[in-house]
């Protein structure tokens, strides 16, 4: 099959969780034997990874994207006019719709497969310019969006609370608008599927109006990439990464940090905390300068394994978003002991005590975090059943052959 194949970020190197996900679907397809034409988005700092992905893709255009402050306010402006969720405006270029629209048009592509959201409207319009047979257009959506932006009220200033739940309902309006204009939807775990058809709900749907199927297809890793970590004895450092300018990925580390570190110092005064990420906002700086002999910000690094090898075990702490998360995936097929909250673990079918352990409020997070880092055998425990469960559930080569159904 021909398939053009639509991101939003460059999917290479996968070293954040959309980038994993989207490059091990992206390998898959070109696995299966699939001709795959890859548009994507690309900002300055992507540019030299391009040529990576042209040894997977049999071509690879590039679509220039900057982002600002003063732009984006014009988009959540130009969003009051038009009703459409701001994510949807902010990313609706014409220089990405002119490329998709010039490849469709010479005819030829089997499906249109629009990875994440803001895509999918690229794919809709492209599919409706194709000479001849018209080619099926395959939701990639990550997770039900409108969730996200629903939980993120819950934690936001009281200023930002009414713009938020503007936002979550036009983007549950437009996930649900998208079962009638897409011709197969994925989602990556049971609660995203049952998000979306949520959204569905709240739209009109006429009788014998045809309905998009959905399919749950886990995200995936690589385990024979991403070998378990032998970590320093008798470390008490505590790990916790992620992209730090995606809201809830600062949130939840930010409560951490604020909340429940304080109360780990008092009881393990040796305990160090490291922060991993992109762009961490200047109050993660802030803190670390307030705390430098115990808490170190690192920004973006190459290679997590040195990381990880000097830390005892990783926090993923969670208090709002969607989808799955691959830092979790990761870190068992690193076999990294792992403490996370309720929905970090969302969508992760991991058994609680044996693989991973979950909890969510503040003293109780930090009390768990505290048994860990004082008891190796349960380190050990965890690390080696998360490291099964990653073999056997989430390697990108077991849980990506579903794919095929799909494109045959």
């Amino acid at each position: 099959m021909n398939i053009l194949f639509l991101t939003q970020i460059v999917p290479f190197p996968p070293d954040a969780g959309p980038k994993v996900k989207t490059w091990h679907v992206l390998r898959s397809l070109a696995g299966q034997g699939h001709s795959v034409t890859l548009v994507s988005f690309v900002r300055p700092e992507e540019e030299p990874h391009l040529p990576a992905l042209k040894k997977t893709c049999k071509a690879v255009h590039a679509v220039p994207i900057r982002r600002s402050r003063v732009m984006d306010a014009g988009y959540m402006i130009r969003s009051y006019l038009t009703d459409r969720p701001f994510l949807i405006e902010r990313d609706d270029l014409r220089p990405m719709q002119e490329a998709v629209s010039r490849l469709v048009s010479k005819g030829g592509f089997d499906f249109i497969h629009a990875d994440q959201l803001t895509m999918a409207q690229f794919a809709i319009r492209g599919a409706l310019l194709a000479q001849g047979r018209k080619p099926k257009v395959i939701f990639d959506s990550h997770n039900a969006v409108w969730t996200i932006v629903e939980r993120m009220k819950e934690n936001a200033h009281w200023f930002l609370k009414p713009i938020l739940n503007v936002e979550a309902k036009r983007v549950k309006r437009y996930e649900g608008e998208l079962f009638k204009q897409v011709d197969h939807i994925l989602a990556v775990t049971d609660l995203d599927r049952a998000g979306l058809e949520v959204a569905l709900a709240t739209v009109n749907v006429k009788a014998n109006e045809r309905i998009a199927p959905i399919t749950v297809i886990p995200i995936a890793v690589d385990t024979q990439q991403l070998q378990p970590i032998s970590r320093k004895p008798g470390s008490k450092n505590i790990v916790t990464l992620g992209t730090l300018h995606y809201p809830p990925n600062a949130d939840g580390i930010r409560w951490f940090f604020n909340e429940v570190f304080p109360l780990i110092q008092k009881r393990v005064p040796g305990a160090t905390l490291t922060i991993i990420g992109k762009n961490p906002p200047q109050v993660f700086f802030e803190f670390a300068a307030r705390n430098s002999d115990s808490v170190k910000v690192t920004g973006y690094v190459s290679e997590l394994p040195p990381y990880l090898a000097e830390s005892a075990l990783m926090v993923v702490p969670v208090r709002a978003g969607g989808g799955m998360r691959v830092r979790i995936l990761e870190a068992f097929a690193y076999a990294m002991p792992v403490v996370t909250t309720t929905i970090g673990l969302e969508g992760i079918r991991a058994e609680l005590e044996k693989d991973v352990i979950v909890a969510d409020a503040a003293d109780d997070f930090a009390n768990r975090v505290i048994e860990l880092l004082e008891n190796v055998s349960l380190q050990e425990r965890l690390s080696s059943n998360g490291r099964k469960l990653a073999e056997t559930k989430y390697d990108w080569q077991v849980v990506l052959s579903a794919m095929k159904k799909i494109y045959e």
